[in-house]
């Protein structure tokens, strides 16, 4: 699947602005965004559901932008499951083959597969009202592998399962998917989500691509401040400082800044590289704002002027709301961006940190 300078404008108002995105055969792609970022508009225009105001839509060789959502060769997965509730869990799996004219033996045949597939061989005559949530989800998963379509589209599929469901669906969606070969294109906001199901993840913000990569290689080397700031939970630290001549200038830290740092510059470390210390051993000091436990670590939360920086500190860390404290910083781990475009700084050798 593939598009080339996709665009679809409400007016003057740019809801997706040139977004161009290749996708190989049985890849998993995540669109990742907050809400308002373009990716749902996206996937409706790769569903047919929505016109681009210009650009090209390709699912295979075909190009798709005049051809109706129904001859797209295309299957979708919606947040709320799209389910028939007068229907049995067999109808509902087989609705798109009856729709296409498939034999009743044939078509019986294909649902019981795929039900098997979803393991829901057992609930065939239940109607969707008397399923738990997570079997509603993989009653639509089940729909949609039915036809073995070309492409798989996906609208934040799990945001309606609770937490411990959601965990478990993730882990089934992603075996399914690779089992399948299905290319597939899946819209969220959870960072989570796209860490854990994609081979890439495409970020968005304000209709327009602003990183596409393997998941780690986004975390690990955000492209900009936007990124950076999205993608991590907690998100990244991002403390914006003044540098003249390899100096850090009015800032409440002290850092040795590589070559080629100059004027306005925004630090960014994760939670994770960052260590407590005494405050005279550390880049800044400041007080503890709040410390939460998160089971496996704490959260330890530092008011350093008007900035509050997060550090995961081990579970067994003592602090108390108010105490000072120092922050410690990895210098293999630091991310400068420029802080008018928001850009990442090459450092060396044209090369980010």
């Amino acid at each position: 699947m593939t598009l080339s300078s996709v665009s679809k404008f409400w007016g003057a108002f740019a809801a997706v602005d040139d977004v161009s995105l290749d996708m190989a055969d049985g890849e998993f792609v995540v669109l990742l965004g907050p809400s308002g970022c373009g990716k749902s508009t996206t996937m409706r225009m790769i569903a047919g559901l929505d016109d681009p105001t210009s650009g090209e839509i390709r699912i295979g060789e075909r190009v798709v932008n005049d051809v109706p959502p129904g001859e797209r060769d295309l299957a979708m997965v919606f947040q709320n499951y799209g389910l028939y509730p007068h229907m049995t869990v067999a109808d509902n799996i087989g609705y798109p083959l009856k729709v296409a004219g498939v034999p009743r033996d044939e078509r019986m045949r294909r649902v019981r597969a795929a039900a098997e597939r979803v393991e829901l061989g057992e609930y065939l005559d239940r109607r969707p009202s008397q399923l738990s949530g997570g079997q509603r989800q993989r009653v639509a998963l089940g729909r949609a592998i039915v036809r073995t379509p070309k492409l798989f589209l996906m609208d934040e599929p799990l945001s309606n399962l609770d937490a411990k469901l959601r965990v478990y669906m993730r882990a089934e969606l992603k075996h399914l998917q690779r089992e399948l070969g299905t290319t597939t294109v899946y819209v969220t906001h959870d960072q989570v989500e796209a860490m854990t199901l994609a081979d890439r993840v495409a970020v968005m913000s304000k209709g327009k691509l602003q990183q596409v990569g393997r998941p780690l290689d986004i975390y690990n080397r955000p492209s900009n401040v936007f990124v950076a700031g999205f993608l991590g939970n907690p998100p990244m630290n991002l403390i914006t400082i003044h540098v003249t001549g390899g100096r850090v200038e009015g800032a409440h830290l002290t850092l040795d800044v590589p070559a080629g740092v100059n004027g306005s510059v925004t630090v960014g470390q994760r939670p994770e590289d960052m260590r407590l210390d005494a405050p005279d051993r550390a880049n800044m000091a400041g007080e503890v704002y709040t410390t939460e436990l998160l089971g496996d670590s704490a959260l330890v939360t530092v008011k350093i002027g008007k900035d509050l920086i997060s550090v995961k500190a081990d579970k067994e860390v003592e602090t108390r709301m108010g105490e000072q404290v120092g922050i410690r910083l990895d210098p293999k781990h630091l991310h400068f961006f420029d802080t008018a475009s928001g850009k990442r700084i090459d450092v060396a050798n044209g090369a980010a940190p």
